[in-house]
């Protein structure tokens, strides 16, 4: 039967991997560290992480390589999963944060439209179902 009491010692906590990965000292540092940053900031960096991959994967990476990073399968999964981030974060942050992230998303789904050679029927473009049609 499980019991809170048996259970204990084999729950797998975010504690006990980053020990487990990293040390006592440096796990008990990164929750320290993680604690002190305040949620919108987690939110936008990470917002801005997947912005940048989807812009590689949408061939806008500077350089000479721009064209062998594109991979518009791969660039779909990230603006769509950014279009949902941003839907849902933004009561949270206010317009102040989540215009900007929304402006980057606009702009990614352009820049797909535009690198895309098989059109996407209006409304059914990458994160469109969160964002509406984008034109």
């Amino acid at each position: 039967m499980n019991t809170p009491e048996n259970n204990s010692d084999s729950r797998n906590t975010f504690s006990a991997y980053q020990e487990e990965a990293f040390g006592d000292e440096t796990a008990a540092s990164a929750v320290r560290d993680i604690a002190e940053v305040p949620a919108i900031e987690v939110i936008t960096t990470a917002a801005v992480h997947l912005m940048s991959a989807a812009a590689v994967k949408c061939g806008l990476a500077a350089g000479p390589d721009a064209e062998e990073l594109k991979d518009l399968d791969e660039a779909r999964k990230l603006i769509t999963a950014l279009a949902g981030f941003v839907t849902a974060a933004a009561p949270e942050i206010g317009s102040q944060h989540a215009g900007p992230l929304r402006d980057g998303l606009r702009s990614l789904q352009l820049a797909f439209r535009e690198a895309s050679t098989i059109p996407d029927a209006p409304g059914k473009g990458p994160g469109e179902k969160f964002t509406g049609a984008v034109n």
